[in-house]
């Protein structure tokens, strides 16, 4: 119970929020957001020390240097909240104001060009709300895949700001036919991958010289759809304009292993993932636990299987 009534006082108080930020110019928002998110970076012991924890067994260099690079990535994802409000009541070429420079935009229009669709891969790095809602402003078609939220409210509450811009949702727990319907039909499916899901399938790839269990699901679908996965990034500038990266195509090539094949990509889009977080590591979210599961001790199935041929 005491649960329910906290998501309720948070969901009013997001709700009121947005009221606020909504009614400032943007401007104002950002210039605001710096103070709020160096305030929640000194509010939030827990993700400020996991970002800082992440940052120092992967990144490596001076603890000090680390936090600052934390408390700007708090301060980015306050003013991508802070966007995503304002989008809500703009018109949809005022995302051109936004999105100042796109580089890369021939490469998606070539997988395209082979009437496969194209599996559009985002990351939580930079703006990643962006994503969607440029490539439709751009005049591109397709759906999105997202996370269900189960309380009604906040689910309902995000697809309705995602929907401003007619950004169809498909759930990443609905049906797969769903999913490839929209690149059997030549359009986009845009995902983002580059957490670590249990509950979703995946493989242990390198992510800074350690194992991080990743989904395949960007290989798998482009594989069965014959197109392939066209990483894209949005890239946060200093003056808070944004530039959208699409990098050249991962061609998903079938060979002797399906097995090996779903490995080498996943591989190969984690490796580009990392190159962009070297570059601009206060942008990429540190605050999750990447590399939360580990990869079963080989040690322990040799002893159950020979424990499970005893038995037998």
């Amino acid at each position: 119970m005491k649960i329910k009534t906290r998501r309720y006082q948070l969901y009013y108080s997001l709700k009121v929020l947005v009221f606020v930020a909504a009614l400032m110019p943007l401007k104002v928002g950002l210039a605001a957001a710096e103070v709020l998110g160096r305030t929640a970076f000194s509010l939030a012991g827990k993700y400020r020390r996991m970002a800082v924890d992440n940052m120092n067994a992967v990144l490596g260099g001076e603890e000090e240097d680390n936090v600052r690079t934390a408390g700007r990535l708090f301060v980015n994802l306050v003013k991508n909240g802070v966007e995503w409000i304002k989008l809500s009541r703009m018109r949809p070429e005022d995302v051109g104001k936004m999105v100042t420079k796109c580089t890369g935009i021939e490469h998606l229009d070539k997988t395209l060009a082979a009437g496969r669709g194209a599996v559009v891969l985002g990351f939580h790095f930079g703006n990643w709300e962006l994503t969607g809602i440029y490539l439709k402003y751009k005049g591109y078609d397709g759906a999105l895949i997202a996370r269900r939220i189960y309380f009604h409210k906040y689910d309902k509450f995000i697809a309705r700001l995602r929907g401003r811009y007619d950004a169809r949702m498909i759930y990443r727990d609905d049906s797969p036919k769903k999913m490839l319907r929209e690149l059997m039909e030549g359009r986009i499916l845009g995902m983002l991958a580059d957490q670590d899901v249990e509950s979703v399938d995946g493989v242990f790839v390198d992510f800074f010289g350690r194992k991080a269990y990743t989904p395949t699901a960007p290989v798998k679908l482009a594989m069965t759809a014959g197109t392939k996965i066209v990483p894209l990034f949005v890239v946060r500038q200093e003056d808070d304009t944004h530039h959208v990266v699409i990098e050249e195509p991962i061609d998903v090539a079938p060979g002797e292993s399906k097995e090996e094949d779903v490995m080498r990509y996943t591989q190969a889009w984690t490796t580009l993932l990392e190159k962009y977080v070297r570059k601009y590591p206060d942008q990429w979210v540190w605050v999750h636990n990447r590399w939360k599961t580990r990869p079963e001790d080989p040690t322990k199935d040799e002893s159950e299987r020979a424990q499970a041929a005893v038995s037998s």
